[in-house]
């Protein structure tokens, strides 16, 4: 049952497998606020072993950033709004829920 791709499960100091952060049934205004600043504060930086969290280090996406991403998600934004607020580069952005057409 190998899909050839390596899992890579984070890990805390102690050894043990750290979660997923759960998620709300729906997402506030005020938590599109922290998620675009977990994005935002915690995005890919190069580094000589490969992709880091700028903020904290560890491999790249951490808990924090893909928090970030699954409730901007559940917040209506695409995949492509919420790389263009991770390039942007401001925390304190106003992330507005997606709606094709309006």
């Amino acid at each position: 049952m190998s899909s050839g791709a390596p899992v890579v499960r984070p890990v805390d100091p102690s050894g043990e497998v750290l979660r997923e952060i759960p998620l709300p049934p729906y997402v506030t205004g005020e938590d599109a606020q922290f998620a675009v600043r977990a994005v935002v504060v915690h995005a890919p930086r190069r580094w000589s072993g490969g992709v880091i969290c700028r903020n904290d280090a560890s491999p790249h996406p951490c808990r924090l950033h893909r928090w970030g991403r699954r409730m901007l998600a559940l917040h209506g934004l695409p995949p492509a709004e919420i790389d263009a607020l991770v390039e942007q580069g401001d925390p304190s952005a106003v992330p507005h829920p997606y709606r094709p057409g309006a």
